[in-house]
């Protein structure tokens, strides 16, 4: 299984959704056992609605259990000075002149919104291992766009 790279603060997301979910599966077990108790299964939409979410429960808490058993935290990791990698803040130059930053993290903490972009994005891909005011071109999904990389520091 592939590594997954998280922050902390993002490890202990996924801790206490873990968690959560953990305590919702209890509550479907009961719920289940009620609603067996009530007679014929085959038409107990009860039954069937909590054993379809106890499904969907169980299958989630596998993915973040298996996330969590592998995950790297960013923070720990050895990053080296002026260089692209996961954990780091990128200030980039874009070919219009135009600046915007993004921190590189893992795809579960991925939020274009918020400025943080997956690794595995073309973007993240374009930028790793580069250096700081290096130019690249890197190929998007809407053509090719050349960016100047201004500065890079250890994210927060």
């Amino acid at each position: 299984m592939p590594d997954t790279y998280l922050t902390r603060a993002g490890h202990a997301k996924l801790t206490a959704e873990l968690a959560a979910l953990r305590k919702q599966k209890t509550q479907l077990s009961l719920d289940i056992g009620e609603a067996r108790e009530k007679g014929d299964l085959k038409e107990n939409a009860e039954y069937h609605s909590a054993k379809e979410k106890m499904g969907e429960v169980m299958g989630r808490i596998g993915v973040l259990s298996d996330k969590l058993q592998s995950a790297k935290i960013i923070d720990e990791m050895d990053i080296p000075k002026d260089t692209v990698a996961i954990g780091t803040t990128v200030t980039l130059e874009d070919s219009d002149g135009g600046t915007v930053e993004y921190t590189l993290v893992g795809e579960d903490e991925s939020d274009p919104m918020e400025g943080r972009i997956s690794v595995q994005s073309p973007l993240g891909q374009g930028l790793l291992g580069r250096k700081s005011k290096e130019s690249v071109e890197i190929q998007l999904p809407a053509g090719p766009r050349g960016f100047k990389i201004l500065n890079v520091v250890r994210a927060r």
